[in-house]
């Protein structure tokens, strides 16, 4: 397993090498090892999450403010357009995004870190994604960015089939600015 840097800092993606033979693959999707060479602490993981999308749904921009939540992506089965959105004040690429096609044949992982946001949509019927998360939930903390933000222009690649009431009903980063100001990293 590979784990490589990209140009927001703290986001790593984690690239296995899939064994495959006639039956299918065999996949190492997480390697204690290699996320605390890339500085990862594995025992920091609290809570592991699955969530299964339709085709042309997509979940987020969503962050945590206050100390937010370091959290590994992965696509476990299907295909999603993954985004991550550096929404740390101090960071040097502050409001800056970068995209990853993620599937379950590849099984790459994103380590995404507290302050950036994170949204996908399915490219497939269905997608499922896996989650590990180093804190507990706190709804209080939860902030959806508009999927749509004029100023961030991320270019969904399929029509959006459906939404949370939540997620349709985001506000851009223009009108979050005293929520984004919670953010601590």
């Amino acid at each position: 397993m590979d784990a490589t840097t990209v140009a927001i800092p703290g986001l790593i993606v984690f690239t296995p090498q899939p064994y495959r033979d006639r039956r299918g693959f065999f996949s190492r999707t997480f390697d204690s090892q290699v996320a605390r060479q890339a500085g990862i602490d594995p025992a920091s993981f609290v809570q592991d999450s699955i969530s299964r999308s339709a085709k042309g749904v997509i979940r987020g921009l969503h962050v945590r403010v206050g100390a937010g939540e370091n959290k590994l992506v992965r696509c476990s089965a299907g295909a999603i357009f993954d985004v991550v959105v550096d929404l740390r004040p101090t960071s040097p690429t502050f409001r800056q995004w970068l995209a990853f096609d993620l599937d379950g044949d590849g099984q790459r992982s994103l380590y995404i870190p507290a302050g950036c946001a994170h949204g996908f949509q399915a490219l497939t019927e269905p997608a499922d994604i896996s989650y590990r998360i180093d804190r507990e939930h706190d709804p209080a903390e939860d902030l959806t960015i508009a999927h749509d933000d004029p100023e961030l222009g991320v270019p969904w690649p399929l029509p959006v089939t459906l939404m949370s009431d939540s997620d349709k009903t985001a506000q851009p980063l223009r009108e979050l600015s005293s929520a984004l100001s919670s953010i601590r990293r």
